[in-house]
Order: structure tokens, then sequence, then C-alpha cells
């Protein structure tokens, strides 16, 4: 893949699935739609359905409705199709290259490069500046974790309304499941007006050590809850990512050492980001204060199971849920102001259960602001 130099790109993508595309056109389509630039001008070519509506809303200097200009390429050749519409754009503008993002349709790859046309893969992430968010940017990040702060809301009041009955928690008079909860989070976020487009996590007891499994079944009384939510604003379409963990009946004091230092650690975390430092860095303070604290990682002879702090402290976030920067082992390139970044240290064991606790927040000149807000009560009696 070659770095991207050329100030040419060329996207083929659905805005409402490809962030590239998205962060390009400022435009949200569900159907994949052809965008370029040429000689510092994006223009953007859409369906006839489209083109009133991309011309209001999209930030395109230019919007061209792909019916005409398939009609002009197959005067000439009545097979022809986008590849043919790319390579008479390039020409109209005397552009002989462009550069494309890695996962840019293959079939269309080979057929446009057959014509003739130079096509650079560029590296990832595609658009550098994506990276570093702009104030509207995070603005909307804010925005769409107050989503997922009244999903939270929703399971506290499910929680605290519960009871616990033959060792599960029961509410409205039957037992009470993951599947209810991830009900009552979606609707609480789709009130707030964000989406759980890439699912939510609502798993309790042994379930959350395997710490992507979404969750599933009755809720035990006394075992740790692990609640994700990361929902997409339907009006920006960016992400909110935060966890919260909790418990239904009265915590051990194991359990109570767990989430304790798993919060100590996340604090620890929150004052080692600065601008300068490495994602690297800030990821080694948390796993030596783990280590430290007695919570060892590694695998579990018995069964396999990873146990400890075995993932990433954090990811960027924005128009995708997972994005540059790395707060993780790989996260080498110096943290700079405006990037935004989850904090979610976690430990998870079986026999004790999972504790993880994720907030968002952005990189200042002098450290980090939290761009999510909510209370870290975890214990329901």
């Amino acid at each position: 893949m070659a770095t991207l130099t050329s100030p040419n790109v060329l996207l083929y993508a659905a805005p409402n699935t490809n962030a590239d595309m998205r962060w390009f056109s400022r435009f949200h389509a569900s159907d994949p739609l052809l965008a370029l630039s040429a000689k510092g001008k994006k223009i953007g070519v859409v369906s006839l359905l489209e083109v009133t509506r991309a011309r209001k809303e999209s930030v395109f200097d230019e919007v061209l409705n792909l019916q005409d200009l398939l009609a002009g390429v197959r005067a000439s050749n009545a097979n022809a199709g986008i590849a043919e519409v790319v390579l008479a754009l390039a020409a109209r503008h005397g552009v002989n290259a462009f550069a494309v993002p890695s996962d840019f349709p293959a079939s269309l790859y080979q057929r446009i490069t057959a014509l003739g046309l130079r096509l650079d893969i560029g590296e990832a992430p595609f658009f550098r500046r994506r990276v570093v968010k702009s104030a509207g940017e995070i603005a909307a990040i804010r925005a769409a974790n107050r989503a997922s702060s009244a999903g939270f809301k929703a399971v506290e009041k499910i929680l605290a309304g519960s009871e616990i009955r033959r060792g599960n928690v029961w509410h409205g008079g039957r037992a009470l499941t993951s599947e209810r909860l991830k009900t009552a989070v979606e609707q609480a976020c789709l009130s707030a007006g964000a989406l759980n487009v890439a699912g939510l996590i609502v798993a309790a007891a042994d379930q959350a050590v395997d710490c992507h499994c979404s969750g599933s079944g009755v809720i035990p009384a006394n075992a740790l809850i692990v609640v994700d939510v990361f929902p997409r604003s339907s009006a920006t379409g960016y992400f909110g990512d935060m966890t919260r963990t909790y418990l239904k009946g009265r915590a051990t004091a194991e359990q109570r050492r767990l989430v304790g230092t798993v919060r100590a650690a996340q604090q620890a975390a929150l004052a080692a980001i600065k601008p300068g430092r490495s994602g690297a860095a800030v990821y080694k303070v948390v796993k030596d204060f783990f280590e430290a604290a007695g919570y060892a990682t590694a695998v579990n002879a018995a069964n396999g199971y990873q146990e400890g702090f075995f993932h990433g402290l954090g990811h960027g976030l924005g128009l995708d849920v997972h994005e540059e920067p790395s707060l993780g082992a790989r996260g080498v390139a110096p943290l700079r102001a405006g990037m935004v970044v989850t904090v979610e240290p976690g430990l998870y064991y079986l026999g004790l259960g999972g504790c993880r606790i994720e907030d968002v927040v952005v990189v200042t000149a002098t450290g980090c602001e939290l761009l999510s807000r909510h209370p870290y009560r975890w214990e329901f009696a």
C-alpha cells in the first residue's frame, strides 16, 4: 500500500456503513455512491433520487446525477458502468491517478485499472485528519455518550426495582434476563436519538469473562454484570461508547476489591493521558497497576480462558466505534490534542466474574477531558 500523498481521492461506498465516505461527504445514504476529489474540488456522483438532497446536505462542491453520466458513457459503450464513469470524470478534470482506501471494492479496482487509470491504495487510516477531531465532532461524540448514559439509567431503574428469588434476579414477576435488559437499553438509546447498530453487551457472571460475549439468559443474583453500550447518533453518525459494571444483591469482599481496583486503574490512566505520550505508555501504566495489585494475566490451564487484563486499554472513537489511535501495546504514535479515545480497563476471572469501566475522553493541551458522564454506582441491594 502507498502512503496517501495525492490530493486526488476516489471512494465508492455507502455513507451509512463506511466512515471514510461519511466523513468525506458529510452525507447519509444507505446505498453506495461515488465520490472523488479533483484539484481541490469535492465531487459526488449520486442517483437521481439523491441529487436534490445531496446538494442541500452534503459538503460536495459539485453533485452529479449518476444516470446522466451513465447515459453519456453508454452512448459509445452499451456495457459501460461505474468504472467508465470514473474514467470520464478523470479525463474531464485532468487527473491521471487517484488514491483509494484499502476497503475499496476489489472488482471495481480491477475494472478501473484495466481501463488504464492508476489507483494507489492508501494506508489506514485513509484520511489522517479523521484522527484529530474538530469541535463539532467532539460535541457529536459527547451527545452520543448521553445516549449511552440513558441506557445505563434504564438498567439501574430495573435493578433497583428488582428482587432476588431462588438465586436469580426477578423483575415484574419473572426472572430478569440479559435480553430484557438489552431491550430496555435499546429503547432508552432510541429515545435519546441513537441506535446500537453494532450491538451491545449485557453479560453476567462468567459470561462477562469472555469480554465480548453479548450475554444471554437469566441474571444470577450477587453476580457482576458488565453493560457495554456503544450507540451511534442517528443525526450525526458519531458513536458513543461507555461501560459500567453492576451487581444485584450483595457483593463479596473479593468482588468489591476487583471493582475498586478497576476504577482506580481507570483513574490512573486518565491521569497518564497527555499529548506527546504514546498510547502504549498509558496502557503500560494500567498493566503495571494491575500486576502490582496482585491481578495476574494468564491463560487458565484448566479451560484455556484468558484471565486478568488481556485487552487493550482503549481505542479511538468517532464515525467508527473502533478507530485510531490505540491505547494498547501497538499504540506507538504520540497522542495529540483533539484525539478522542476510550479508557476501559477491565479484569476477568472465572468464578469471580468480569468488571470493565469505560469512559471517553478528548486529549487536551495539558491532559484529557471527559466526553462521557455517568455515576459509578454499581451495587444494588
